[in-house]
């Protein structure tokens, strides 16, 4: 498997021509690099008029790994072969470096940039990318790829103390600002002696020191001032300590890689930093795991408007008087605390008086709320936030509370919580647990993470005020702990009580059985399987109506084809994964002239009689989509008839006839009535008016979100007849 690196931004305050001079002196040795034995120049080629300059060094590195390992592959020391080529007039440094040390087991390619910060002329930014493939190395290729990771991660951090290292040095002898290249003079740095070279800027830049004393008041200190800067949609290295935490340099990767992976597949769908942040450290920083993890959430918030839930949801005023829990300053640690008096709440009265279903939009409000308290407290503190305390009093907790129902929506909620909130509880604080709790903890621990579960800290006794170690005050400043508990502070959550029977809902209205997120959600999914597709039917009335569409690719590649008819096919053929009467209903499956689809797990409409470019054609090319990918695009109608999306999987085997297609498609229908779904697709789809198109965002509703970084972006496009409008 080959691992990837791929750095954030990094940021030095100094000019691109300083930190070249920097650069320099770490050759042709570098003792603050120990595992750098040494380099030689392998040619040195500048350009007429000395604007660029090519250097190729080899160089020689030792590596910490068993002497075993060593004397097994009968070497001590790896040899690298790198090429330097520095522009004076555009002010970049390309560094490219493979190994040539067994090149034919091991292939490592690793380019780095010097470029001038695209805000600031007189600072520099720096970027790293590398890659490492192990073919064969004599039985040992995982241990010889955690030792190169290893070794590679310990050289990231030191490069850029290096650079740092000689920043400092050369501020010391008194450089403090170097010329720029001018087509008339012979470019500075273009010498062999760097001895040479650094006197005779050092010269030049005290000369012209008066003219660049802010700069100097600056470099004082290389990185003592946070930079948090914007690069275009780049991660910039200090913006990440300084919002997100310290993270190693293989972690700052897994950050960079998955968030322009999402910048690629999901475009103005990109979640904030640090919520990508908290499903890579549910997940270990493992890419492909976290990847999943990640899509399926987004999904998720997608289909049921989770965005918007602070917007939109308003609890019922009972909810607000008997559901005993709430907001309450912050801990010691600057996390917002949320109090939750669990044992003086009517659980069974709460369910059958609100619904699981209203219950839990209320439990995503506080979580949504949670977060964003939490962006608030990282700027109000001045370093990063990213989970919240909950304190749960269970005082008065007893047998009633064990309710099945009860605990059946419990454990839906923790599993809801936990696949699409990782990490966003940083501590949980039980006190004056009774006797009952283990029976709790019994039921509802197995659905509980490990991480998570580590959180957990029980106090059983009344004994729990105090700052010492293990006492609540070392968690929670006194000044605030609420009254009920021993505390002087005032406290705004609810004392909870039992729920009036008046209030209670009939089983019909609450649906306590066959719980559903927002049934009413615009989005329907479809499964596919090989050689099964499903298609939707939309009837246009007029020319130049605008078709849109906006789906994800939840498993698995697909194929998505807009196709015209100017006859209505026959009654549609469903399939499904599991055998069912096929609906009588003949809007299953359709969608008529005003946009609105109906549910259907897989349907069918092309007859496997009809030929293409002949009973039905092609609008566009086909639109191949690949897993995780998000796609929304219109396209304006030029004739009247019936139109057909359809979604298919990709990779089914050599093309063949649509007719041929569907007799295939039939006879492995036939031999069984269950197949297993290799894809999944969630769509969406509406026909506008030519005139209510523009600037309309129905169609791309799932683009406004204030999940998003991009949220308030919106757009508008016009399309000739004809045309198609896809984006992803």
């Amino acid at each position: 498997m080959v691992q990837k690196y791929q750095s954030p931004v990094r940021v030095y305050k100094h000019s691109f021509e300083m930190v070249m001079a920097a650069y320099e002196r770490r050759f042709p040795t570098c003792p603050v690099i120990p595992m750098f034995l040494g380099s030689e120049v392998l040619s040195n080629v500048t350009s007429e008029g000395g604007v660029k300059r090519v250097v190729e060094r080899c160089c020689k590195l030792s590596v910490d790994a068993p002497r075993l390992l060593k004397k097994m592959a009968g070497v001590d020391y790896v040899y690298f072969i790198q090429r330097n080529t520095v522009n004076w007039r555009e002010r970049t440094l390309l560094i490219e470096a493979h190994n040539q040390t067994f090149n034919n087991r091991v292939t490592v390619q690793e380019t780095c940039c010097y470029r001038v910060h695209p805000e600031n002329e007189e600072w520099t930014c720096f970027e790293q990318s590398a890659s490492l493939d192990i073919k064969s190395f004599f039985g040992f290729e995982s241990t010889v790829e955690k030792i190169a990771m290893k070794q590679y991660a310990a050289s990231i951090k030191m490069g850029k103390e290096v650079i740092e290292f000689y920043l400092r040095e050369l501020i010391s002898e008194g450089a403090t600002s170097y010329p720029r290249w001018t087509p008339a003079d012979q470019p500075i740095g273009y010498t062999s002696e760097l001895t040479t070279l650094d006197s005779r800027q050092r010269s030049v830049g005290q000369s012209e020191s008066s003219m660049d004393t802010n700069l100097k008041a600056e470099t004082t200190a290389v990185t003592d001032v946070c930079v948090c800067v914007c690069l275009g949609d780049k991660l910039d290295a200090e913006y990440i300590e300084r919002f997100l935490g310290r993270l190693t340099p293989m972690q700052e990767s897994c950050l960079v890689q998955l968030r322009n992976w999402l910048q690629e597949t999901h475009k103005v769908k990109i979640p904030k930093d640090e919520h990508i942040l908290r499903f890579l450290r549910a997940r270990d920083f493992h890419l492909e795991r976290t990847r999943e993890m990640l899509c399926q959430s987004l999904s998720w918030r997608k289909q049921h408007q989770v965005d918007f839930i602070l917007q939109t949801w308003a609890p019922p005023s009972f909810l607000e008087e008997y559901h005993a829990g709430g907001w309450h300053y912050n801990d010691r640690e600057g996390r917002p605390l949320y109090i939750l008096r669990l044992g003086q709440m009517d659980t069974k009265g709460l369910l059958k008086a609100l619904g699981e279903e209203a219950l839990l939009r209320h439990v995503l409000s506080i979580n949504e709320e949670g977060q964003k308290r939490c962006e608030e407290n990282t700027k109000i503190f001045g370093r990063p936030i990213t989970s919240w305390t909950c304190l749960v009093d269970l005082e008065g907790l007893n047998m009633r509370h064990l309710w099945r129902p009860g605990v059946k929506t419990l454990l839906r909620i923790i599993e809801v919580v936990e696949v699409n909130y990782p990490e966003t509880l940083g501590r949980l604080l039980i006190l004056r647990a009774p006797r009952v709790f283990p029976v709790l903890w019994t039921l509802v621990s197995p659905f509980i993470n490990d991480n998570t579960r580590q959180k957990f800290l029980v106090f059983s006794g009344s004994n729990y005020l105090g700052a010492g170690p293990g006492m609540l005050g070392e968690y929670i400043d006194s000044e605030i702990v609420p009254y009920f508990l021993g505390g002087n502070c005032l406290c705004q959550v609810p004392e909870g009580g039992q729920v009036p029977k008046s209030l209670y809902q009939t089983a019909e209205q609450g649906n306590l059985d066959h719980p559903q997120l927002w049934p009413d959600t615009i989005y329907r999914s479809a499964h596919l399987v090989i050689g099964a597709p499903h298609e939707i039917m939309l009837v246009i009335q007029e020319e130049s109506s605008v078709i849109t569409w906006d789906f994800d690719v939840l498993g698995g590649a697909l194929v998505f084809n807009l196709f015209h008819s100017k006859r209505c096919p026959p009654p549609p053929r469903q399939r499904s994964r599991s055998p069912r009467p096929i609906p009588t209903d003949p809007g299953q499956g359709l969608v008529g002239s005003s946009g609105q689809s109906y549910s259907a797990s897989n349907v069918q409409l092309i007859d496997r009689s009809w030929v293409l470019g002949a009973d039905y054609s092609m609008v566009d090319s086909p639109l191949v989509c690949r897993e995780g990918e998000s796609v929304q695009g219109s396209h304006v109608t030029r004739w009247p008839g019936v139109y057909i999306l359809q979604w298919k999987m990709s990779g089914a085997g050599a093309p063949c006839t649509p007719g041929l297609e569907l007799q295939l498609m039939e006879d492995r229908l036939s031999t069984s009535q269950e197949s297993t779904a290799k894809c999944k697709v969630m769509y969406y789809t509406e026909v506008l008016a030519s005139e209510d198109f523009r600037g309309s965002m129905t169609s791309l509703e799932s683009c406004q979100s204030g999940f998003s970084h991009l949220s308030g972006i919106t757009t508008s496009s016009t399309q000739s007849q004809g045309s198609t409008l896809a984006s992803r």
